[in-house]
Parts: C-alpha cells; sequence; structure tokens
C-alpha cells in the first residue's frame, strides 16, 4: 500500500494529497471535460460530484472540490482512492499489460537438439549460428552461448529457437533453466537479430548464389510440399544443396536439429529418398546429406 499524507493549502478549496515518490515527469491539470481514459486515479476522483478539478506534479495529487462538502468530511475516502489506485498504477497513466510469451520445449530427433517453441513469432524466416564465434549481430544467441557454457549451435527460425547441447549436461538437468531463460529475454523486449534473416523458399541460393534448374526446382517442390514440414517441425531445416543428374544424386542441406543429429542418415534413406524415388524417378535414386 502506497504512504499517503493529507497537506491543508492556501486555498479552502484545495487539498494535497503527498505521495512518497514522484508520480510523472510534469504535470496534469484535469477537469470533468479533459480526457481521462488513459488515467483511472482520475476517473475514480471524479466518481466523486463534488470533485471539481485535479492538478498532479511532482509527488502529489491536488483536488479541488465544491463548496457542498467539508474536507474533514471527504478527505479520508479520497485517501484511500488515491493510495488503492497507485498501487495498480504507481505512475498515473493506465499501465499495459505486457505480452506474455509462453515458451514450451520440445524434444527433436536429435538427442543434444532441444527445441523451445514460441506462443509468438521470432522472425520470418532463419537464422542460424553454428559456433559462439559467429552470434555477432544475434544478440539472441549472444545471450544464450553467455548464459550457457553447454550451448554449442543456435538455430532461431519462425516461432522457436533450437539448441544443440555439447556432452557436458543432459537435457534433463537444463531444460527448464534454458525455457525460462529464453521466455525472460522475449518478455523483456531482447533483440533477437540484427541480420537479415535466410527465406524459406530458397535458403540453398544464399548459400551457394546460383538459381535451380528445372530438374532442381522439381526436387525442392517436392521436399518443401512433403518433406519440409515434417523437418521444420523437429526444429530443423532441409534443403537441396547439389543435384548429380548423371549419378542422380540428391545432395541435402541439413541446418538446425538436424545437422549432426545420428537420426538423420536413417531418415533421408528410409523416408526422403522414398518419397524423391516415388514422385521422380527419372530424376533421383540416391539421397545424401551435408551437415550445415
Amino acid at each position: 500500500m502506497r504512504t499517503i499524507l493529507i497537506e491543508p493549502t492556501e486555498n479552502p478549496k484545495v487539498i494535497k494529497f503527498v505521495a512518497d515518490y514522484n508520480l510523472i515527469p510534469g504535470s496534469l491539470e484535469l477537469d470533468r471535460d479533459s480526457d481521462i481514459s488513459e488515467i483511472p486515479l482520475a476517473q475514480e476522483l471524479f466518481n466523486y460530484p463534488f470533485v471539481e478539478r485535479i492538478f498532479i506534479t511532482a509527488n502529489f495529487v491536488a483536488v479541488a472540490k465544491q463548496d457542498t462538502v467539508e474536507w474533514e468530511h471527504v478527505a479520508e475516502s479520497l485517501k484511500n482512492v488515491i493510495e488503492d489506485e497507485l498501487l495498480a498504477n504507481p505512475r498515473i497513466y493506465l499501465q499495459k499489460k505486457k505480452e506474455m510469451i509462453e515458451i514450451y520445449a520440445e524434444m527433436t530427433p536429435n538427442p543434444n537438439a532441444m527445441k523451445f517453441v514460441s506462443s509468438k513469432m521470432l522472425m520470418d524466416g532463419f537464422v542460424e549460428v553454428k559456433s559462439r564465434n559467429e552470434a555477432e549481430g544475434v544478440p539472441l544467441a549472444q545471450a544464450i552461448f553467455t548464459e550457457f557454457d553447454f550451448a554449442k549451435e543456435v538455430f532461431i527460425s519462425d516461432n522457436f529457437v533450437a539448441v544443440t547441447r555439447d556432452n557436458s549436461v543432459e537435457w534433463h538437468q537444463v531444460m527448464m533453466a534454458v525455457r525460462g531463460y529464453i521466455a525472460e529475454y522475449l518478455q523483456s523486449g531482447g533483440v533477437i537479430s540484427n541480420i537479415e534473416s535466410q527465406k524459406h523458399e530458397n535458403p540453398v541460393e544464399k548459400i551457394i548464389n546460383r538459381d535451380y534448374t528445372d530438374d532442381e526446382q522439381k526436387i525442392s517442390d517436392i521436399l518443401n510440399e512433403y518433406v519440409a514440414p515434417a523437418v521444420e517441425n523437429d526444429g530443423g531445416k532441409i534443403s537441396l544443396m547439389e543435384y548429380d543428374a548423371a549419378n542422380k544424386t540428391a545432395k541435402m542441406l541439413l541446418q538446425g536439429a538436424c545437422s549432426g543429429c545420428p537420426s538423420s542418415t536413417a531418415t533421408l534413406k528410409g523416408g526422403i529418398e522414398n518419397i524423391l524415388k516415388q514422385f521422380v524417378p527419372e530424376l533421383v535414386e540416391h539421397v545424401e546429406a551435408v551437415n550445415g
């Protein structure tokens, strides 16, 4: 509860309610025609019909009354109102509720990588930080590396952050700490990335600086439609890196949780290779992985 002192003024129609801290920078002078939609304290005080004007500055609220009442009958009630309102909105104006950001953790097929999913979008596209030395320009990754010695890689995409650990810890030991740290960082408005994110549509173009051939585009379209959603759901990213037409071999770039995942090879051979052989048998007979 805020402590409020009642002080008389030289004007018998005006009394001061003095707080133990500065309420606002500058001052406010309000009457019943003023816009008080963002000032709950004024709204409550003007509920009293005898209150004519309100003046707020420094550490006090001054109230001017009509002659129909005496201060000795109403001052204590106004003091209680002011104490309650300052408790709810210490800086006078209505406090905006912060957007609550929920974070939950998901395992990925890579036992070393954990996916932390946010209730809000983090970026349009993705950013991959493969080591501490590459974290410049990505404040969220820098913060994670600084806070957690075991963090090896950070992959940020759409609404999640995938963190890859080293062998010094197990996820059950640190998962809650990482989740809480990321949630607090985002809740406080921390910057996610200062560098341009790569786009999902064709990330390989940035890597090897070339356009797809017609055959490569056919393969990429199948990946995007039938494979990419499941891979991204596991905290990873898969793209066509290179296509060897002579050997009918498609080389895939694996990023995020998929990079270095022990099950990625089996996934490629057992799933993705079969899908491509089914849809474009004239183009693909083999699939190989390239860790990003």
